[in-house]
């Protein structure tokens, strides 16, 4: 029998990007699994990530306390990946990174849940002056700890792999649009593998390092935005002119977009961290909360964006055009 197959993980936000891949990696590994979200009757393909029975999708809203408690009841491993890019409505970054992040640390400690682990990002502690989502999530972490001082809070940056919404999303836009706007492009970004941070939370529920702590999670490339934004149309295979465009500027048009009854593109919370560089610390690497922590030697973007960015060329995998395989693998 498994080790593992009598310990229950419950999952916050299991079927989102992060939580697809951490949760078939918890699968492999033989956890039962509860992914805790708001319409369970949305997040039915979780289930064939795992054995018959293996993996249930439950009712939980961060807003309420009740079904936080009903989510959490009997959990082992608590993990929260919850956050919005966005506020729309009751779903304020205050709702959710502050207020929810800290019911579901009390639920967790309450439950007797031997281990929590909470997702932030990086950069949240350094662009908190001048972003309302930074802020939210800095908030966030400071009230988990104070509500489950053992917790393991992971600070991911830019995250890319299949399914991530930065790197396919400036595809689309690259496949669609002559030129692409640029804002910041002298901004410092460390992109991190999902696989990467995947790993990294299981660890971390597995107690592999210093609980009670903040860690920083980045890639092995360090590239500024403008040069990451030539390296994703080289892997699309356009050739799109980047416009520089001024933050106020862009503030504005984002503002007025706001007003359509349609997620947006762009906010201007999201201008605003655009031009705070968003890199691990070096005060992470003298303290070795990094992820070499966790033994995991970060992946790099070369390996991992042409297995998925070929779609958005113009013959998408047939086109051998450029450096990209004309296969994904």
């Amino acid at each position: 029998m498994d080790r593992n197959a009598t310990k229950l993980v419950t999952v916050f936000g299991g079927s989102g990007f992060v939580g697809n891949h951490l949760v078939q990696l918890l699968a492999r590994k033989g956890y039962r699994i509860r992914v805790a979200v708001r319409r369970p009757d949305l997040a039915g393909e979780v289930r064939m990530f795992g054995g018959v029975g293996q993996i249930v999708p439950v009712q939980a809203n961060l807003r309420n306390m009740e079904s936080v408690q009903r989510a959490v009841a009997g959990s082992d491993i608590v993990i929260n990946l919850v956050g919005i890019g966005h506020q729309s409505g009751k779903q304020t970054f205050n709702a959710v990174h502050v207020d929810g992040a800290a019911a579901v640390a009390r639920a967790a400690k309450a439950a007797g849940a031997s281990a929590l682990v909470h997702m932030s990002a990086l950069g949240v502690d350094k662009a908190a002056d001048v972003s309302d989502y930074a802020a939210s999530k800095f908030a966030g972490e400071n009230a988990v700890l104070e509500a489950f001082p053992s917790a393991v809070i992971v600070r991911p940056s830019l995250m890319f792999g299949q399914g991530d919404g930065f790197f396919n999303l400036m595809g689309t836009l690259a496949r669609i649009f002559p030129i692409m706007p640029l804002i910041g492009g002298k901004t410092l970004f460390q992109p991190v593998f999902v696989g990467d941070v995947a790993e990294a939370i299981v660890l971390a529920a597995e107690g592999a390092v210093k609980t009670g702590r903040i860690y920083e999670l980045g890639g092995p490339d360090v590239e500024t935005h403008k040069v990451l934004m030539e390296r994703i149309l080289r892997e699309a295979g356009r050739k799109r002119p980047l416009l520089p465009v001024p933050a106020g500027l862009m503030k504005l048009g984002a503002g007025l977009l706001g007003i359509l009854p349609f997620k947006p593109l762009i906010t201007g919370d999201q201008v605003e961290l655009l031009g705070v560089d968003n890199v691990v610390s070096e005060d992470a690497r003298k303290d070795k909360r990094t992820l070499a922590a966790f033994g995991i030697t970060p992946t790099s973007m070369n390996d991992i964006l042409p297995t998925y960015m070929w779609r958005f060329r113009r013959h998408g995998e047939f086109d051998r055009d450029g450096d990209a395989p004309a296969y994904p693998v």
